[in-house]
């Protein structure tokens, strides 16, 4: 929905070295986001062992507001203890429990000067106390390698700008060099700290270098962008927001800046504080360790930057992502609701709730504030679309297909190829509302609309729709096509498996089924459907035993009502016999037919997925 991903490829390579900057500190901790308020609602252990053991049980499971309460009396029965302390300060940090982590750092530090991690929080205290001669001291000593290099010295700058000392800032930036993306985040900040102590020479310069590097960088084109504007060349910043439209369409951000531009309204400096632009740092490390799967030192890093920088919307944004990712979707959601409420990203912030409430069980909360945001935003497709998307979650299909339609007339005569999965989302709810011939045109729609460069999302919508032909027994040709080629674009995907394996047990190639299916179930194990599917091919490959067993597997994963009526059949009395006609020379058994129903286009049995394409050089 807001496109964090794509717009921070700039940093994608230093994640690996972020990774490493905190690993030492934040071994078998998770984040949760709990910014200032102690934590208090975990009932602690009789013993410093129960404590310990709860603590770290609660890490490896990624919950470090339980984690941060079990240090903390462990730290009380044993606060010699050096390493307790450490773990302690690591999940009181990760859980925004800030005044309690800066503490633990101060221990730390007294006791052991080279704690890199704890040097670096007390740097960001410092520099938010304006001590930025103090701040300095720390990050010096925040640590050695690539990454703690390239968080100190941008830090370090950011103290020396705040000290009004801009020539000494720029010479610190300068000493940064490396690869691509590093020289692009050196010019980058180079820039914004150029334009604050009043140097728009050496910012134009700098952020003309950023942009020019790479122009797909939100936060990068934002920068350059709003510099122009403010230099009076409107032009350029409508061309560099338009670029970035093309690449990203329908931005928040990118959208309230072109509105604001064309009403002839001024746009601020990105950063107008030191303060704020050692927020910035913080920020660029921690989406950078967000996008490459680093959640806890993401986390770490984002939570030191929103202490710098409370309004930086994009940064609330990352943190409640990562935290979705992490599936705490009750601390996601605490996230969500501290966006700023000027911020572009608050609607987007306030779906984002609404679809997390109903993840939690809370479907009617999630459709009150919907429809709230929505009759604020009646011209909103992103609100409504997401209001169909709790419909057809709550299984209310028929709503939700309404829904959706009237998100595709507030989309009129704007690119539908951005909006390909308002289509295919109303195919779906269209095809569980038993209204096959609109849920094929909307299929199909989808199928037309979706990108090229989204394979992965064109696989999904080929496989639906070639599911539903298969389980409807019909277009079996072009549906075992489509699904050879979802296949082949996403290979690992268990429930694209499944319909190849559906596929086979339609035409009666029950081998040939079981194989796709056992596959399917490593992929995904815990789906009813695909378990289901399984035991069906068992049972017809003559292995009735192990189909009983898949059926009974599927009845306790919770499968749809209806599909549960037909497991409880089906374990009771199995699957009804197939009719065979008589054997002839018109009709020869099984066994001598050479690939009986075999589509056009379809492997042979002893062939992968892919095979039939390759000898006709498809």
């Amino acid at each position: 929905m807001n496109g964090n991903a794509a717009t921070r490829r700039t940093l994608s390579a230093l994640a690996l070295c972020l990774a490493a900057s905190v690993a030492t500190s934040v071994t078998a901790l998770a984040a949760q986001p709990r910014e200032s308020a102690p934590v208090t609602e975990y009932e602690p252990a009789e013993s410093l062992e129960g404590n310990f053991l709860s603590a770290y049980i609660a890490g490896a499971s990624k919950d470090t507001s339980a984690a941060a309460s079990f240090y903390r009396e462990a730290v009380k029965a044993d606060p010699r203890n050096a390493e307790l302390l450490e773990r302690a300060f690591v999940s009181l940090l990760a859980d925004g429990a800030l005044p309690d982590a800066f503490r633990a750092a101060e221990r730390l530090t007294a006791r052991d000067g080279s704690n890199g991690l704890a040097q670096l929080s007390l740097g960001v205290r410092q520099i938010k106390a304006g001590q930025f001669a103090q701040a300095r001291q720390n990050f010096a000593r925040s640590g050695r390698g690539a990454a703690a290099d390239l968080t100190s010295t941008l830090l370090t700058a950011w103290a020396y700008a705040g000290a009004n000392d801009g020539k000494r800032a720029l010479e610190v930036v300068n000493k940064l060099k490396g690869e691509r993306s590093y020289n692009t985040f050196r010019d980058f900040h180079a820039g914004l700290i150029a334009n604050l102590v009043g140097d728009q020479a050496e910012a134009e310069r700098r952020l003309k270098a950023a942009y020019d590097a790479d122009p797909n960088t939100l936060r990068i084109v934002d920068a350059y962008a709003r510099f122009e504007a403010q230099a009076g060349r409107t032009d350029l910043a409508i061309q560099a927001y338009t670029t970035f439209d093309q690449l990203l369409p329908r931005h928040p951000i990118v959208r309230d800046a072109l509105d604001k531009l064309k009403a002839g309204k001024p746009l601020t400096r990105l950063v107008n504080t030191a303060q704020e632009g050692a927020g910035e740092v913080l920020y660029g490390l921690g989406s950078a360790g967000s996008t490459q799967g680093d959640e806890l030192p993401a986390v770490v890093y984002l939570r030191l930057a929103l202490y710098l920088a409370p309004e930086h919307a994009l940064a609330r944004l990352t943190l409640a992502d990562t935290l979705d990712r992490m599936k705490q979707t009750e601390r996601a959601n605490d996230a969500y609701a501290q966006m700023p409420a000027t911020s572009p990203l608050k609607l987007n912030a306030d779906i984002q709730i609404g679809l997390n409430l109903e993840q939690l069980g809370k479907g009617e909360e999630a459709t009150q504030l919907l429809d709230a945001a929505m009759k604020e935003h009646p011209d909103s497709i992103d609100v409504v679309t997401a209001l169909g998307n709790v419909q057809r979650s709550r299984k209310k299909y028929e709503e939700a297909a309404a829904t959706y339609s009237r998100a595709i007339e507030l989309i009129g005569k704007q690119p539908a190829s951005n909006y390909w999965t308002t289509f295919y989302f109303r195919g779906t709810a269209y095809e569980r509302a038993k209204q096959w011939p609109k849920a094929e045109a909307d299929l199909k729609k989808a199928l037309e609309l979706v990108p090229p460069n989204q394979p992965a999302a064109r696989a999904q919508v080929l496989n639906y729709l070639a599911y539903s032909w298969v389980d409807q027994n019909m277009n079996i040709d072009e549906a075992f096509t489509m699904l050879k080629q979802a296949v082949d674009a996403s290979p690992r995907d268990g429930m694209i498996i499944d319909s190849l394996g559906w596929a086979y047990f339609r035409l009666g190639r029950y081998d040939d089924a079981v194989r796709e299916l056992e596959k399917a179930i490593e992929l995904k194990p815990g789906d009813p459907t695909i378990n289901d599917h399984l035991g069906d091919a068992y049972w017809r490959s003559g292995r009735r035993l192990e189909g009983k067993f898949q059926w009974q597997h599927a009845k306790d994963l919770n499968p749809e009502p209806d599909d549960l009526v037909k497991i409880n059949a089906k374990l009771k009395d199995g699957l009804p016999e197939l009719e065979k006609p008589a054997a002839t020379a018109e009709n020869p058994p099984e066994a001598q037919k050479v690939n009986p129903d075999l589509p056009k286009g379809a492997p042979a049995p002893s062939e992968p997925p892919g095979a039939a394409d390759k000898k006709t050089g498809g």
